[in-house]
């Protein structure tokens, strides 16, 4: 396993991070027990989970994620070992955003924050969490799926200032370590620091968007801010969902995929991502690489990455995940991966 810096403090996190959000809806907390076990066995020590999950979010397993983590680090003893990172639940403001938690009142304002923090603690069993993040911003924002950017305007939100606020009380007090983002845009990172600086506040340390190589927008601007000022990246849907592999081509749906199961998962299906898809796959074989492997190790190697989130449903899928670690991809595969995007440049953002 290869570490790197948690943004500017002194953790050194996994390059591969353990992504949870099947826990509770396609994976049991035995399952989920044993992709921990693996995990741990091949050197991952970040954990990720978010008061949310599982995904898709509903009110009957909503938290389920957390409380399997929570059983198996009680019962493995493993928790100085491990950094723990969970996400609070922004405001409803987007169709596929939950309406059942927290009674439907997820401003990210002192209360709102406060009742996160403590349900996360309590279904984690712990008293303090290593990372929390903000699930989504406290303003509509073009993100998941939503390429313009669309202005709300006379939108009521909660000021960045009072929210990093809260939040810098919470590491104060020792509930959680640090702060991170999620869904966020380069003018909201560049709020919470100048924040952090103007008023004397926590520095947030990663920012976890979806980077892939159907969506690499990532790079427009986020990636000089993770670069320059360390807010490193923690990319989630590095497969998009499972898109990357291959396996759902051709109108190709296997039973037990999330893009079967799941109706709402749309954003890497439309023609553009399908098609650039069948050439990445396509660019993997002719270098008798596994297409899966390839993409993950493209996003293993960014410079701006600070660990990539990695979800399985079975414990051979986790393994073949992690065994992209040891690929490197050579001069000729970057190239080909580089002009496969600019034919077709983040078909599924």
């Amino acid at each position: 396993m290869q570490y790197r810096p948690l943004g500017r403090t002194d953790l050194k996190v996994s390059l591969i991070t353990l992504g949870t959000m099947t826990w509770g809806q396609q994976n049991t907390e035995a399952e989920a027990h044993s992709q921990l076990d693996l995990a741990v066995e091949r050197g991952i020590n970040l954990i990720d989970v978010a008061e949310m999950y599982p995904v898709p979010p509903k009110a009957e397993t909503q938290g389920l994620s957390e409380r399997y983590l929570g059983t198996w680090l009680k019962k493995s003893g493993m928790r100085e070992r491990l950094l723990i990172a969970t996400k609070c639940t922004g405001p409803a403001r987007k169709p596929h955003n939950p309406r059942h938690i927290r009674g439907g009142i997820n401003d990210l304002d002192r209360k709102g924050l406060t009742d996160a923090l403590h349900g996360s603690l309590e279904r984690l069993q712990l008293d303090h969490v290593d990372l929390y993040q903000l699930h989504w911003p406290d303003r509509s924002v073009n993100s998941f799926g939503q390429l313009s950017y669309q202005h709300v305007a006379d939108e009521i939100t909660v000021p960045i200032e009072e929210t990093l606020k809260v939040l810098s009380e919470f590491v104060k007090a020792g509930k959680i370590r640090h702060i991170g983002l999620s869904n966020e845009t380069s003018w909201g990172v560049a709020q919470f620091l100048r924040a952090a600086v103007q008023h004397g506040l926590e520095r947030v340390v990663t920012i976890q968007n979806p980077y892939n190589l159907l969506n690499r927008s990532f790079e427009i601007n986020l990636a000089e801010f993770a670069h320059r000022e360390q807010v490193g990246l923690l990319a989630y849907s590095p497969l998009a969902f499972g898109m990357l592999s291959g396996k759902y081509l051709n109108g190709a749906r296997p039973a037990d995929g999330r893009l079967t199961l799941f109706e709402r998962f749309v954003r890497y299906t439309n023609p553009q991502a399908e098609r650039a898809t069948a050439a990445y796959v396509g660019l993997a074989r002719q270098h008798g690489l596994d297409p899966a492997q390839m993409a993950l190790a493209y996003v293993n190697s960014r410079p701006f990455l600070s660990s990539n989130i990695i979800g399985a449903t079975t414990l051979d899928q986790l393994r073949s995940n992690l065994d992209s670690l040891a690929l490197t991809l050579s001069d000729e595969v970057i190239a080909g991966i580089d002009a496969i995007h600019k034919d077709q440049p983040n078909p599924a953002p």
